[in-house]
């Protein structure tokens, strides 16, 4: 069980990356690409520059990654201690779920439903590791 939430924590993670990568090209009756961080009803309703939101999107993605890479180590002990498992799900999971309300895409609503489970179980459940033995 350990392995598969550890793996979990990772692959939301990962899929962050992707705010990051360029879009494919699209075809003509093909769907948008949902992790455009040009799109931002937050910050150009804020009426701030497109650098601002790709710099929010980079910082919110490598937040989202190194807190939830350093929680999937703390599941097993590894390097990061167990005790620090909740600070860093509920850290990855707050800045994953900033940066897809602040880029809001219909497609992305998965994703803010998993890290709303997440902190739910992190801070309600109040689980831990050792919960998942």
């Amino acid at each position: 069980m350990k392995l598969l939430v550890a793996f979990g924590l990772l692959a939301h993670a990962l899929i962050h990356v992707s705010w990051l990568t360029p879009a494919p090209p699209q075809t003509a009756d093909g769907p948008q690409w949902p992790f455009d961080v040009a799109r931002s009803w937050l910050v150009t309703g804020a009426g701030l520059d497109a650098s601002v939101a790709r710099l929010l999107a980079v910082a919110l993605v490598a937040v989202t990654v190194a807190c939830f890479a350093m929680a999937a180590l703390a599941t097993f002990g590894w390097g990061v201690p167990t005790a620090a498992w909740t600070p860093f799900v509920i850290g990855g999971a707050a800045a994953s779920l900033a940066l897809l309300v602040a880029f809001f895409h219909p497609w992305l609503s998965l994703g803010i439903v998993i890290d709303l489970v997440i902190l739910w179980a992190a801070t309600i459940l109040s689980w831990t590791p050792a919960d998942l033995a």
